[in-house]
């Protein structure tokens, strides 16, 4: 594939943005969210002068639930759920295409979790973006997501349409991920038993071909030619189950 070319590279970076798991050591806590925000902007010429730049930087404050008030604030005067709000506005300001979204509620309260997650699930609808969300909390991962890929080991393992995932989970890891999650049931919380993954339960031989094997339409999972047809077989019966 030949390099991109530094122009190439710039547009590039514009179209893609980030927003990064601490929402504190993302942040320049020598600059102020104004320029922090602007920053962007201005590299890549989206405002023909600072009062445009500024202008902006207030639509995005308050797109994110802040004010414009708050441009003049270092980072350390926010909370946790702030700041990530803030991280926000900075990917926003690019008008990117695709955010990736590194961890982005793992180190904020429980309690705002909720109200960042809402907002991304807004701004994705408001401005058509496209999410790479990176997470370990299955229950959020399932309210965000469209299609869920499952990783084991940096290797993936899994993936399929989020509602067919959770309807039907067919690789062994991913039905020990989904038994972890926990309900506000307590009657159901007394009797949830543990699905552990044991990688050498699938008695792979030497020489037989793993690899990622389309079970149902747009549902794959990294498995041996033996294994596909258990996992077609169990997919029907579980979607089966689900529809009655």
């Amino acid at each position: 594939m030949p390099k991109k070319s530094r122009k190439e590279m710039h547009e590039f970076r514009r179209k893609m943005q980030m927003i990064f798991q601490d929402p504190y050591a993302s942040l320049n806590p020598r600059m102020k969210v104004r320029d922090i925000i602007a920053e962007g902007i201005k590299i890549h010429g989206l405002a023909k002068t600072p009062e445009e730049a500024t202008q902006q930087v207030y639509h995005l404050l308050e797109t994110v639930g802040l004010s414009k008030e708050h441009a003049g604030r270092y980072p350390h005067e926010f909370s946790g759920g702030q700041r990530q709000r803030i991280g926000i506005a900075r990917a926003l300001a690019v008008q990117p295409e695709f955010i990736i979204a590194d961890e982005p509620i793992s180190a904020l309260d429980v309690s705002i979790q909720a109200q960042v997650v809402n907002l991304l699930r807004d701004l994705q609808k408001e401005k058509e973006l496209t999410y790479l969300f990176i997470a370990h909390d299955l229950s959020m991962v399932k309210y965000i997501s469209d299609r869920i890929g499952v990783m084991y080991f940096g290797k993936l393992v899994e993936l399929a349409p989020a509602d067919d995932l959770y309807r039907a989970p067919l690789h062994p890891y991913t039905e020990s991920l989904l038994s972890a999650i926990p309900l506000p049931d307590p009657n159901y919380e007394r009797t949830r038993v543990r699905k552990l993954y044991d990688p050498s339960s699938h008695g792979y031989k030497d020489g037989e071909e793993i690899k990622m094997r389309e079970i149902a339409p747009g549902h794959y999972v990294y498995c041996s030619e033996t294994e596909e047809e258990m996992y077609k077989e169990k997919h029907a019966k579980l979607t089966s189950v689900a529809t009655k």
